[in-house]
């Protein structure tokens, strides 16, 4: 009986590969998603074998032109994929070799899988970072957008979750874009380590064939070749650096998810989610919940354990390729997939997020938020910080007992625990006087909070 072919059913071996081991082994059903940049890196290589003699033009065009037709069958969905192929590389070349014959062969010439692969992932990444910066970009201008129409918006600042002074919103809003920038420079700077090419590397020692790597990494708009045959087939560090960046990510909207959820609920009651990123219960008829975010709180882990999940896979492995590096691929496209779902929520979501004013500003007034500004104010009439700190200290148990706040509070009221409190105290004890005092750099004063936005919104502009 005729047994399927693979690659360990010629040569050196004398009987074909179990059914199951085949199948175990086979990386085609989640690495055929690589078929484009298979194929561009092909295109490629067989350019510049063609450009040093090893093939000629003619060959070359078949090659190239059996490569674009297989290209358009998977793209119509009309490709056979086959676990015994492996692959995606050996499905490409075995039906590049039944369309052209004999000549589809020579296409492997001076390269190797472990080549092959390793700048199929390179470009495959380079391609999907630049949809994640797509859509971080767009979540960070609608982001920027808000903050700078919340610049006037109160709400109360938070330390340990307990009301620590007045900000507005839309300086906390601008706090999220930090993160997201910072989140933006990070994916740029590992671009830079992911665009070189190892084509050329073939199986760990390089090839005897005259090839033009600067060539193949100019075709395939690399910044350079690697340097090191060894590392550059059996490097991993992009795809864990990648992982590592969209841990910092998702960490940063889980965050982001976590005061969502809170500031919907109706204790808090600061903002309400559009229904079309809720849902309501299957018994409670009153509940809209935040499912969108509490996802993407979710979903975090799933990334920070594809990125243990690299960094474990790699941690023991001596030089150079070995099997366990296809074990690489199904983290990587699944971090992939998860970061620009979420990304695409967010970027979908914050701009439409509707913000209760009054009940912030409800909410910063209940809870004492301008002490801090009366303890700024006795120093600065004279006190000792230590001393004013007690004096508010008083202040607030006071207003604890008779409920009141420290701007409803009369003169009288709080004069019996400081002779140096005069009329004027009641310019800083307001919420609006408490955060336009803040108005220097990086503080929460609405005129910085627009030059800030506006700061921010000429970086993104830079990107082009």
């Amino acid at each position: 009986m005729t047994q399927p072919h693979s690659l360990s059913s010629g040569g050196r071996f004398n009987e074909p590969t179990d059914a199951f081991v085949e199948a175990f082994t086979a990386s085609v059903n989640f690495d055929q998603r690589l078929y484009s940049q298979d194929i561009q890196g092909s295109i490629a290589h067989a350019t510049m074998l063609a450009k040093v003699g090893v093939l000629t033009d003619i060959e070359k065009d078949a090659i190239v032109q059996g490569l674009q037709e297989i290209r358009e069958e998977i793209e119509r969905g009309e490709f056979n994929w086959s676990v015994a192929q492996e692959d995606v590389h050996m499905n490409i070349e075995a039906a590049l070799t039944a369309k052209i014959g004999i000549i589809g062969k020579k296409l492997h010439t001076g390269r190797s899988r472990n080549d092959q692969v390793a700048t199929d992932v390179r470009l495959y990444l380079r391609d999907e970072m630049q949809l994640v910066a797509g859509e971080l970009t767009r979540l960070q201008k609608g982001l920027i957008a808000l903050a700078e129409a919340e610049a006037d918006t109160i709400m109360p600042g938070f330390t340990h979750l307990q009301t620590a002074q007045p900000v507005t919103f839309g300086h906390h809003l601008l706090a999220w874009n930090e993160m997201l920038q910072r989140d933006y420079e990070r994916l740029m700077d590992a671009r830079k380590r992911v665009n070189i090419s190892p084509l050329g590397a073939a199986a760990l020692a390089g090839t005897t064939y005259p090839i033009d790597r600067l060539q193949t990494a100019e075709l395939l708009g690399f910044d350079r070749p690697t340097e090191n045959s060894l590392d550059s087939v059996s490097d991993r560090d992009f795809a864990i650096e990648f992982c590592s960046f969209a841990s910092l990510l998702l960490m940063h909207l889980s965050r982001m998810s976590e005061e969502l959820v809170l500031w919907t609920s109706a204790q808090f009651n600061f903002i309400d989610l559009p229904d079309r990123f809720c849902t309501g219960s299957s018994i409670m008829p009153q509940k809209k919940n935040p499912d969108v975010p509490e996802l993407v709180r979710g979903k975090t882990g799933r990334v920070y354990g594809h990125l243990m999940s690299l960094l474990t896979l790699m941690k023991s492995q001596p030089l150079a390729y070995n099997k366990d590096n296809q074990e690489d691929k199904e983290p990587l496209f699944d971090t992939l997939d998860t970061v620009q779902g979420c990304l695409r929520a967010f970027a979908d979501m914050v701009p439409a997020l509707e913000p209760k004013r009054e009940v912030m500003r409800e909410a910063a007034r209940r809870g004492f938020a301008t002490a801090t500004d009366l303890a700024d104010y006795l120093v600065r009439k004279g006190l000792a910080f230590r001393d004013a700190h007690e004096v508010v200290g008083q202040s607030v148990a006071y207003g604890v007992a008779e409920g009141k706040d420290l701007s409803e509070m009369s003169l009288g009221e709080l004069q019996q625990f400081s002779n140096s409190i005069s009329e004027d105290v009641f310019d800083v004890l307001t919420l609006d006087g408490s955060v336009a005092a803040r108005n220097h750099l990086g503080g929460t004063a609405p005129e910085q909070v627009r030059a800030a936005a506006q700061r921010a919104q000429t970086l993104l502009r830079q990107r082009g």
